[in-house]
């Protein structure tokens, strides 16, 4: 049985981090090219609310990003889910599920209202996101548009990823 770490990211992570996103998300048809300087746009305007990474046998294989949402109603703290990537030899193995609910398990012990994600329906689904294209962001495309609320309460309002996810930050 081979044994999965789960960890937050230390600097030391960095390079590794960004060598698998770039290997996750290359040649995929939904992706921008970006999500690498996703994470380092949000690093550098220190807005990863919580980054971490899966490590198997001393090397890092996977990794999540959560960052701050905010939305029209003024409720808060929400958090966007993403991106999250495994090294394509590991994908399909359960470690970007582990990364998810462990990501999910510690927003919720912080008290998150809810996480935001904009990605394929039929895989989030299975961690509880719904979708929600009355509450999509208007640039981006309201059929994939998801959340889950941690929390009770409505999803009300019009979400707002991190500006870092645009190339702002």
């Amino acid at each position: 049985m081979i044994e999965l770490l789960i960890r937050k990211e230390c600097a030391a992570d960095c390079d590794s981090i960004r060598s698998i996103t770039v290997s996750a998300f290359r040649g995929m048809p939904y992706a921008g090219g970006d999500e690498q300087d996703v994470i380092d746009r949000l690093r550098s305007a220190n807005a990863l609310t919580l980054s971490l990474i899966a490590v198997i046998e001393e090397e890092v294989v996977g990794h999540i990003a959560f960052s701050p949402a905010t939305t029209s109603d003024g409720s808060c703290p929400w958090f966007a889910l993403g991106p999250v990537s495994v090294i394509p030899e590991r994908q399909c193995k359960g470690v970007g599920r582990a990364l998810i609910e462990n990501g999910l398990a510690q927003l919720k012990s912080m008290n998150a209202l809810g996480c935001i994600l904009t990605g394929n329906p039929a895989y989030y689904k299975k961690f509880g996101f719904q979708l929600a294209p009355e509450n999509a962001p208007s640039n981006e495309p309201a059929e994939f548009f998801m959340l889950k609320q941690l929390s009770s309460g409505v999803a009300q309002g019009q979400f707002s990823f991190h500006e870092a996810f645009y190339g702002d930050a």
